[in-house]
């Protein structure tokens, strides 16, 4: 809060006392009375200090997080970026960031900013994978095959990376290698009933009710399975 002279010229705040400056023309009782009331002073610099705390990032990232549950993503990623600006490591906001962008559709602002998830947590397996998950939404496949592959690098057992890879790799037609990423993570029944997931959801019908067949047979407890494949009958 900026505090002034009065229109009559003379500093009748005490403030102006306190920056020390010298008020010429003012009468000795002014100065008097200015210099009387440091008490007065302190507590109006700890009511100013009370009532405007600094915003952190970690400010930022809570008003960011309420925003999303108030359905208001334009205001969620001003506040994100707010606490990226203020401390760029800020993972947490990233993070956030990165999923706002892409369920706008925002892709290219998405990827720019998954790229940076991926350095500030030391180019993690997982962000590899959120990175190359966003990179195939963006239908930039060569980019999110090259995401997974990074991220298998640095954790051959991640599950994320195994799993995005493989479904991506099942939705292009190319099988058998979605079942070699998928079986290092998942059990084989598992790895048959994704693979009828991404068939279903292509219209295969009659390829994904054999895979669904073939996860009931592995795991006939799998009650998600056959009612999947009843629903294909």
């Amino acid at each position: 809060m900026t505090i002034g002279l009065n229109s009559a010229g003379c500093g009748k705040w005490i403030v102006i006392c306190l920056m020390g400056s010298a008020l010429a023309g003012c009468a000795s009782k002014d100065r008097a009375a200015s210099t009387g009331n440091d008490s007065t002073v302190e507590a109006r610099k700890d009511f100013e200090i009370t009532k405007d705390p600094p915003f952190t990032a970690q400010t930022h990232f809570a008003a960011g997080q309420l925003a999303e549950s108030q359905n208001n993503p334009a205001s969620a990623i001003d506040q994100y970026e707010r606490a990226i600006k203020l401390e760029p490591k800020h993972s947490a906001s990233l993070y956030r960031l990165g999923i706002v962008y892409a369920q706008l559709k925002r892709y290219n602002e998405a990827v720019a900013v998954w790229k940076q998830y991926v350095n500030v947590t030391d180019a993690s397996a997982t962000a590899f994978s959120n990175l190359g998950f966003c990179c195939e939404l963006a239908g930039r496949n060569d980019e999110a095959e090259t995401a997974y592959r990074q991220g298998i690098t640095k954790d051959p057992r991640n599950g994320p990376c195994r799993v995005n890879y493989g479904l991506m790799l099942a939705r292009h037609g190319h099988v058998d290698q979605a079942v070699i990423q998928l079986q290092v993570v998942l059990t084989p029944s598992q790895v048959h009933y994704n693979v009828a997931s991404v068939l279903e959801g292509q219209g295969l019908k009659e390829q994904a009710k054999y895979e669904f067949q073939k996860a009931i047979e592995l795991n006939p407890s799998s009650g998600d399975a056959r009612t999947r494949m009843a629903g294909l009958n």
